[in-house]
């Protein structure tokens, strides 16, 4: 096991100063269970696709043990496979890994009987646990019981700071002079922080330095430096915490531009957080996550999906800003439709459109630049 060691460090007062100090390349299992791929499995995926702060050894869910999740997930395997148990797991792993992060995402953010099971069982075998859920398990007296026999810890990444750490707005955001663009959505679990993700490290490797502000835990739990788990807070202070990670990020990085991790949708009938997204980070662009293949509403079947054009003019009336392009979900889309939905999108709207895990990632980089033309200039400049 690592030495764990508490930071008092305040590290921009973001989200992430009251975890544990990590060692790069601490290992992880990723528990998600009949979820992997799935909506609610989007911790999970987005661990399998991305993270910074964990070695992800291997994912279970037992429906589809033997694959390998890259390729499960986005046709391209990356070496971490599916299995179907926590011993499997640490059969693979061939010892005690160091953390067991709980991957599942549900709406309600309760964990099952089932999964109550395999999360003590992990902290048994010595495993430190994160958990994303609403559930805080620090507050549950059986896990507290068993974490402290076993000599290990429980991170609650959701578990928002104290009310006298949180921030109203305040107006400085005013002083952030780079642009901020927010990928907003049409629904929840929709790619949001994928596309975010991606836009972030794609502008950087043309020679942009861009910044992302996470808002939900799964983005935390990657080892994102600045964000905020929007959807855990007092909505009060949802968009004072935003305004403040977005001013932590320009201050910290001096970025060429902040990209903003959506939330829900403005139109969603359940969640509000795309409002205090829009209100606290006040973004001169927003980009628009679709899924053209999704009928209804991920967790709410009873509500069908708005159109894209609909969400576009919604935000458009709500906040002084524009959407600037409109990224696809090609879920339940062969590529011959993926290319039917971002051409007539991009008749319909007048916007570009792309998918950022099927087409180039210069398409992505491009819908910026487009509209951030001065973006091209600095980088003509710098590199002159």
């Amino acid at each position: 096991m690592h030495p764990y060691t508490h930071s008092t460090e305040s590290r921009a007062d973001n989200a992430t100063a009251a975890l544990p100090v990590l060692p790069v390349g601490s290992t992880a299992i990723v528990y998600c269970e009949a979820q992997f791929g799935e909506q609610d499995g989007k911790t999970a995926n987005g661990l399998v696709r991305h993270s910074e702060k964990y070695d992800i050894l291997s994912v279970i869910d037992s429906r589809h043990a033997g694959a390998d999740a890259g390729a499960f997930l986005d046709g391209t395997a990356n070496g971490i496979p599916i299995l179907a148990s926590l011993a499997e797991a640490i059969a693979h792993a061939g010892n005690i890994p160091d953390y067991l992060i709980c991957g599942v995402a549900p709406a309600d953010g309760l964990l099952s009987d089932a999964q109550r099971v395999v999360l003590l069982d992990g902290i048994a075998h010595g495993m430190h646990i994160i958990n994303g859920l609403h559930e805080f398990l620090n507050d549950d007296a059986e896990f507290v019981a068993a974490a402290l026999l076993s000599g290990v810890t429980i991170t609650d990444v959701r578990r928002p700071k104290d009310k006298k750490d949180l921030h109203l707005f305040s107006g400085r955001i005013f002083d952030v002079t780079c642009p901020r663009i927010a990928v907003l959505g049409t629904d929840g679990a929709i790619g949001k922080r994928t596309t975010a993700t991606l836009l972030v490290q794609a502008l950087n490797e043309r020679g942009i330095h861009a910044v992302m502000v996470g808002t939900g835990q799964t983005t935390i739990i990657q080892g994102g430096r600045y964000g905020v788990a929007l959807d855990a807070l007092v909505p009060q202070f949802c968009s004072g915490e935003v305004e403040n990670q977005v001013v932590a990020a320009f201050e910290g990085e001096n970025p060429d531009i902040i990209i903003v991790e959506g939330q829900g949708a403005l139109s969603h009938p359940a969640y509000l957080t795309s409002a205090h997204i829009l209100r606290g980070s006040r973004p001169a662009g927003v980009i628009v996550q679709h899924a053209p293949g999704r009928q209804v509403l991920g967790d709410f079947p009873m509500m069908p999906m708005p159109d894209v054009a609909s969400e576009v003019a919604l935000i458009e009336a709500f906040a002084d800003t524009r959407v600037i392009g409109v990224t696809v979900n090609h879920e339940n889309l062969t590529d011959s439709q993926i290319t039917a939905a971002i051409d007539e999108i991009e008749l319909d709207l007048g916007v570009p459109a792309t998918d950022p895990l099927t087409r180039p990632l210069s398409n992505l980089v491009d819908m910026v630049l487009q509209a951030f033309p001065d973006l091209s200039k600095a980088l003509t400049q710098r590199s002159a």
